[in-house]
Formats: structure tokens, C-alpha cells, sequence
């Protein structure tokens, strides 16, 4: 072959290969492929959807209540918040954030996570300041049964084992359908107070004594009245309002010591008369639920709940 013929061909072949390369950088379907699939598209609980392009290593969490169930499916973390009730213990020699109400930013990036759990209603101010630093988070709420059911599918998805989720949530639901078998069907009335140092609130349907007593199949007389305009799962207290829901049992969840609680609500009984007519009073139907499972989301612990409840009516059938 003549020699100019053979560098003819030479330069028509590095320009077909150039050709090539260029409509690859501009083809966005090659861009994709060269990238591979994400690791999970997470939604979460502000409807933001999330990507994960690998399983994360250094999970910072910004509540205690997300510890376990993210164990539980296979994960572990790197921070974590202090927190003054129940604490697994692979989480106790972790590194602190903070208070769960006052999250140090600086100690959460200290910790080089790949993904930040974040508390809804809590903590949402500090997104804007992970995503500039490039840290994926994703926003969860747990306090009804159903959230912490959704959040352990969500929980399961990052950890990259769905089996271990949808085998914790049937575990779960088991517990709780057991329970529910041993009670007759009857309708029970009752009425939910909380109790803090501040006074009385009634509690509604999306609290977490709500949400156990609706799984229980209790009607809530409080359900439908209108929420505090700062706390959506609860109504004000009135004397004159209980006394006409006419409830024949009464749960209390409180907030602070226990004896003092009580001593508080004998003496507000005792000084109001009115109180002596309504049925769960009248019949000592009274009942104060314990603060590790009411007083904030008992997560994994909902079948406890739920038995606890369930127990204080119908001791016989356990």
C-alpha cells in the first residue's frame, strides 16, 4: 500500500474515534450507564427523595429513638444525640452531636457522616447546611405506629436489607394481633390527659396514647376536638368538656416524677367536685402509663405499648 495512502487512513481512524469519544461525553444514556445504578432512592418524610449512590458507612443519627430499629436491619452509626432514656447499648460509647432540641452542627461534620438521619420537627434548620457540605440526609418522624413501621422499611433500604425490615415489621404486628386476640370485643370510651407541671391537655387521636388505643379498637372521645395551635396531637383541657364526653375509663401520661403527678391530679380532683361525676372517676378507672413507652414514641417497643394499655382494662385475660 502506498505510503500516502496508509497516513490517509490513519487520520480517518483517529478522527472516527474521536467522533466516537465526543458523542459519548454528550450522550446523557452513556453518562448513566458509565455511572451505574444508585445504591436506593429513599422518600422520606418531607416527600424530598433522596439518592444514595453507595450503602452508607458513617450514619450520623439526630434522635435516640432511630438507634434501634436502624440496628436492628444491620446498621450502626458514628453520632449519635445524648439522650436521658433508653440508650442501646452499641450507641453509648458513640460520639455526641448534642441535645436532640440543640444539635451541634460542628460535631455532626466532625464526624464525616455519608448520611444524616434527621428528626422532623426538630432539626430540619440544619439541611440546608448538609447539603452545602455535601452530606446526603434524609428527614424521618416516628411516633405513630404506622411511622415507625414505614421508617423500618426505610431504615431497611439503607442498610441494603429489606428482609430484615419486612421480617422486624411481621415480628411486630404479630405481637400486637396476639394481644388484641385476648380482648373481648366491646367499645370502651376513654379519655387521655397529660399532665406537666403547667397543667392539663387532652390528648388526641395522632398521640402515642391515641395511636394505641385506636389499635386497640378504644374510642377516643377527645377524637376530632381542635388541636393547640403548637402541638397538633393534643386539645385544650376543660372540665366542663370531659364531663360531658362522659368516658368511663381515663388514661394519663405525665411529665416529670411520677409521685408528683399523681399527688397533682388527686389534689385537682379533690378540689373540684364535677370531676366526681364522671364515670372513669366514679368506677376508679383511672390509669397512669408509664413514661418509657408513652411519654415519647416506645418505637420497636409499640407491642409493649400496646399490652400495657390493654392489661390496665383487662387484667383477667392476662
Amino acid at each position: 500500500m502506498p505510503r500516502m495512502r496508509k497516513v490517509g487512513l490513519l487520520f480517518l481512524c483517529l478522527f472516527l474515534l474521536a467522533a466516537c469519544l465526543g458523542c459519548g461525553a454528550n450522550n446523557p444514556q452513556a453518562t448513566a450507564k458509565n455511572e451505574g445504578p444508585a445504591f436506593a432512592v429513599l422518600q422520606d418524610d418531607l416527600g424530598r427523595t433522596v439518592t444514595l449512590t453507595a450503602k452508607p458507612q458513617r450514619i450520623v443519627v439526630l434522635s435516640a429513638s432511630f438507634l434501634e430499629p436502624l440496628h436492628e436491619v444491620g446498621g450502626d452509626v458514628v453520632g449519635r444525640p445524648d439522650s436521658r432514656t433508653f440508650m442501646p447499648a452499641y450507641a453509648k460509647d458513640k460520639m455526641s452531636v448534642g441535645q436532640v432540641y440543640n444539635i451541634d452542627l460542628e460535631k455532626v461534620l466532625a464526624c464525616a457522616p455519608d448520611l444524616v438521619i434527621v428528626n422532623k420537627g426538630m432539626n430540619e434548620k440544619l439541611l440546608s447546611s448538609l447539603e452545602t457540605n455535601k452530606i446526603p440526609a434524609v428527614v424521618v418522624d416516628i411516633k405513630s405506629y404506622e411511622d415507625v413501621k414505614r421508617e423500618v422499611h426505610l431504615f431497611a433500604q439503607i442498610t441494603g436489607e429489606p428482609e430484615k425490615g419486612n421480617a422486624l415489621v411481621q415480628q411486630m404486628d404479630d405481637r400486637i394481633q396476639a394481644v388484641k386476640d385476648k380482648l373481648p370485643q366491646q367499645k370502651r370510651r376513654v379519655a387521655i390527659l397529660h399532665s406537666t407541671a403547667q397543667g392539663l391537655s387532652v390528648q388526641l387521636d395522632g398521640s402515642i396514647a391515641g395511636s394505641v388505643a385506636n389499635m386497640l379498637g378504644f374510642t377516643n372521645v377527645a377524637s376530632g376536638m381542635t388541636a393547640l395551635e403548637n402541638n397538633p396531637d393534643a386539645a385544650p383541657y376543660s372540665i366542663e368538656t370531659l364531663v360531658e364526653q362522659d368516658p368511663e375509663i381515663l388514661f394519663i401520661t405525665s411529665m416529670g416524677k411520677m409521685e408528683d403527678i399523681k399527688k397533682s391530679m388527686q389534689a385537682t380532683i379533690q378540689d373540684n367536685p364535677a370531676w366526681k361525676t364522671i364515670p372513669a372517676v366514679k368506677n376508679d378507672k383511672m390509669f397512669y402509663l408509664s413514661q418509657d413507652l408513652f411519654l415519647l414514641s416506645p418505637g420497636l417497643h409499640y407491642p409493649e405499648a400496646v399490652e400495657e394499655m390493654a392489661r390496665l382494662i383487662y387484667p383477667e385475660a392476662f
